[in-house]
């Protein structure tokens, strides 16, 4: 019988990078890419973020959750940008990643930090409601561990970190 830590690094299948995006202002429009470029320890190459690095450098949405979101606010679909998230991706379930790292493209290496809040601005963007109907589907935030241009339809994996060490060796988990 597996483990409970083996059991959640086992992904069916990987991701895939469905939309990307940046804002180059703090409260402005939201630029849609084909492809980003992401700086270690930075953030998105010309996103206003990019300055202040951290825990918060890219921002991913679940594709899946688009439809449950509209829905709950009464919308026939919901374009991403209304989000305001970085990445969309499909197939993989972000929040089973939590403590994982995720592998896009060939070269850049994200850390999932954490839950992506909404903002009360939702509650303008999306109607009355908008606010909770993101809560518990806002996405997440992560940490550039290796930067590199991603793009558009890039296939989007998981990687397990390191979590142990076990007689002063780095142990990862099977």
């Amino acid at each position: 019988m597996e483990s409970l830590r083996s059991l959640m690094t086992h992904f069916p299948y990987p991701g895939r990078l469905e939309w990307l995006s940046r804002r180059p202002r703090r409260h402005g429009d939201v630029d849609i890419m084909n492809t980003l470029t992401l700086i270690e320890g930075r953030g998105i190459e010309g996103d206003h973020y990019s300055a202040r690095g951290g825990k918060r450098e890219v921002t991913l949405f679940q594709a899946e959750h688009l439809p449950v979101i509209a829905a709950f606010c009464g919308m026939a679909a919901l374009p991403p940008e209304q989000l305001r998230r970085n990445l969309v991706v499909s197939g993989l379930n972000l929040l089973a990643c939590r403590q994982q790292q995720l592998a896009i493209g060939d070269d850049v290496i994200l850390e999932i930090t954490g839950l992506c809040a909404p903002c009360s601005r939702m509650e303008r963007t999306l109607g009355p409601g908008g606010y909770n109907a993101l809560r518990g589907h806002g996405g997440m935030t992560a940490r550039i561990v290796r930067g590199g241009i991603i793009y558009h339809g890039d296939c989007v994996t998981v990687m397990p970190v390191a979590t142990e060490t076990v007689q002063g060796q780095l142990f990862q988990p099977s």
